[in-house]
Order: structure tokens, then C-alpha cells, then sequence
């Protein structure tokens, strides 16, 4: 954590004493709320924060009720309190009078439908000021567009929501930081989304966000290839040599610290990524598979280039184990905490109601 921030210029709102974090659901069906309430229980957590919860108490009180938590000491809202007090949760309920049945494990419509009502009012929130930063719970893709949402998952469809062409999504682990060049794309589609203009404008994104967010003054970023061997000279494919090189030349010219391209594999194997202060890597499971062998009880999903902070568990809905107890809230308290130290770095947001 950092240490107590610094004091605020005269010509921008004050900051909260503790951060205020919006924290979504996630699916009502997964192991999103069972990761909220222990990490809420956590009475060292509201040290730091204020925490609002977005969703529904009725979900709450089922899933607590299977966990054996007993009486949550819940508050329900419908709007932005002014003051969050400590002990207890409060809830912002978004689903009005409408009762909703929880079904561990089960891939339902309205599942998917009220999860995504809870992330656009938490979006809202964080773009007025009422809240410093949200954190959400993991949500089901399958779901979703069973709902009728045209985005394969939050980032995108927060992106959207907030105006924001230029974002890219970050895994994070302490020191380890690993971004993409394409998300959640099919592998057959990767190669021809992996171009020169590209791979710059992530490495500007991640820069940036390295500068703002995570306060390196000079940030260093390896690139990894996109073929074995990195291509091995185009023996094994010419992305390297048409896009991945030019691009680091170009971005070495702009003044920033790149280096690559790496092969990933012996990257990862030798820890490599220690001597630099993030990845880039070329699409979604040659970033995440090595992340998450490393870092999966710890990991935070981050979405870089936002004008907001959104952080998220690396894990998904885990339906397999919803309702058991099982789930483990390392990988939630951990995006909490990211939460918690980017909100105090970034200026506040003025506190204005959405219109």
C-alpha cells in the first residue's frame, strides 16, 4: 500500500480519507459474491476504503446464507450514499422490486442481465465521482450474450461505456505485469491483428499507465514474439520481422523503453519478465498461461487507458464450485488492494451527478 497521499491542489475536488470503491457482483449464479463477502468480512480491509456494493442483497443474503455468515448487517441503497460508515455492507441494489432466484452454477440469462447491470451503474458512478474506483467480480461471456450483450466481457464493454479507443487489459501480480496486444480474439483471427500500429499504440497505453498508475518514472517493457523462437529469423513465420521489429524501433524513437521481441517460452521459463516493468505479449493465452501459473491465487485483471480504475480477480465464475465455500478471495482482495493504491494516485474525479 502507499504511504498517506499527498496534499490535494486547490483546483481539484478533495479526496476521500479512504478511498470509495464501487464493487460489482459479478455473476449471481459463480463465485463472485462468495469472494465479496469474505473479503468483506476482512474488518482490515475497511481501513483502507469505503465499499460499496453493487448488485443485488437479496443474492447477498442467499449466498451468505450457504456460507453460513448469518446476519450481514446489510444497508440497502439506491443511490451513492454521502457517507459510507464502517461495519456492516451496504448495498446499492439495482434490481428494483424484482425478486431474482440464485442458481449455483447455472449459466442463466438473467444472471448474465444483472450482472451487467451492476457494471454499468458502477462505470456511471466512477465517471460522476461517487466513487473512486471499481472492482468486479467475475461475470460468465456465455452469459452476458445470453442477455443480449454485443461484448465478449467487462473490458470492452466498459471501454464503450466510458469513451475510451485506446485500452488494453493487464495482468497483475506485485512486479509481474503482463499486457496484450489482442484480447479476446479467436487464435485463428490473432495474426492478422498483430500489426505494427498495433503493438505501438499498446506499448503507449502500458507506458502511460506504468507512469500514472504505478508511479516508474522510466518504465522498461519486453515484447514477446508472436511465433516459436520468436520466428527464428522468418524461418517460423514473418511477423516479427514485417511488424514486431519496426514497431519496437518506432517506439524506441518516441523515447520509450522496449526491448524484443522475446521468445515466450524461454522468456517466461529463465524469469525473464523480472528485469523489466511489464510484458507485452501478442494475444490472450501466451500472456495469461504463464501469468496464471505463476500468480493465480494473487493475480488482478486491470484495464490500462481507462479514464477510470477498474480492477478485477484473474479467476472466472468458477460455476464448478459455486455455493461450496470453496472459493479462495486471494485473487479479489488483491484487485481490491490495486484498487485502493491506484485510486489514491490518480486525481479525484469531480463529484458531479450523472446525468
Amino acid at each position: 500500500m502507499m504511504d498517506p497521499f499527498s496534499e490535494t491542489p486547490p483546483d481539484t475536488p478533495a479526496r476521500r480519507e479512504r478511498p470509495r470503491l464501487a464493487v460489482t457482483l459479478g455473476d449471481p449464479n459463480g463465485i463472485g459474491p462468495e469472494v465479496v463477502i469474505k473479503c468483506l468480512a476482512d474488518s482490515r480491509l475497511n481501513k483502507y476504503m469505503e465499499p460499496l456494493v453493487i448488485g443485488s442483497a437479496e443474492v447477498l443474503r442467499v449466498h451468505a446464507a450457504r456460507l453460513g455468515f448469518g446476519d450481514l448487517r446489510l444497508r440497502i441503497v439506491h443511490e451513492a450514499p454521502e457517507r459510507i460508515e464502517q461495519g456492516g455492507i451496504t448495498v446499492l441494489d439495482v434490481t428494483g422490486d424484482s425478486p431474482f432466484d440464485v442458481q449455483f452454477g447455472a449459466i442463466t440469462e438473467a444472471g448474465g442481465q444483472l450482472a451487467m447491470q451492476a457494471v454499468a451503474r458502477a462505470v456511471d458512478l466512477c465517471m460522476s465521482g461517487e466513487v473512486d474506483a471499481m472492482v468486479t467480480a467475475p461475470i460468465s461471456k456465455e452469459a452476458i450474450a445470453m442477455a443480449g450483450y454485443r461484448e465478449p466481457g467487462h473490458t470492452e464493454f466498459i471501454a464503450r461505456r466510458t469513451g475510451c479507443g485506446r485500452f488494453t487489459m493487464m495482468m497483475i501480480a506485485d512486479k509481474l505485469r503482463v499486457g496484450l496486444v489482442t484480447g479476446h480474439l479467436a487464435i485463428w483471427d490473432v495474426p492478422k491483428y498483430v500489426t505494427r500500429e498495433a503493438i505501438l499504440e499498446k506499448v503507449e497505453i502500458i507506458s502511460e499507465s506504468l507512469v500514472r498508475d504505478f508511479g516508474i518514472a522510466r518504465p522498461r517493457i519486453a515484447v514477446l514474439g508472436l511465433n516459436p523462437h520468436a520466428g527464428d529469423g522468418g524461418v517460423m513465420g514473418h511477423e516479427e520481422e514485417d511488424f514486431i521489429l519496426p514497431a519496437i524501433a518506432e517506439a524506441r524513437e518516441r523515447g520509450r523503453l522496449v526491448f524484443g521481441p522475446f521468445a515466450a517460452d524461454g522468456f517466461f521459463a529463465v524469469s525473464g519478465y523480472r528485469n523489466y516493468d511489464a510484458v507485452l505479449a501478442m494475444y490472450h493465452d501466451q500472456g495469461l498461461v504463464p501469468f496464471k501459473t505463476l500468480a493465480f491465487d494473487t493475480g488482478v485483471n486491470f484495464t490500462a487507458g481507462l479514464p477510470i480504475v477498474r480492477t478485477s480477480p484473474d479467476h472466472g465464475t468458477a460455476y464448478d464450485i459455486a455455493g461450496s465455500g470453496k472459493a479462495s478471495p486471494g485473487s479479489m482482495r488483491s484487485a481490491i488492494y490495486l484498487a485502493i493504491d491506484m485510486a489514491r494516485r490518480r486525481p479525484p474525479v469531480s463529484r458531479r451527478k450523472a446525468s
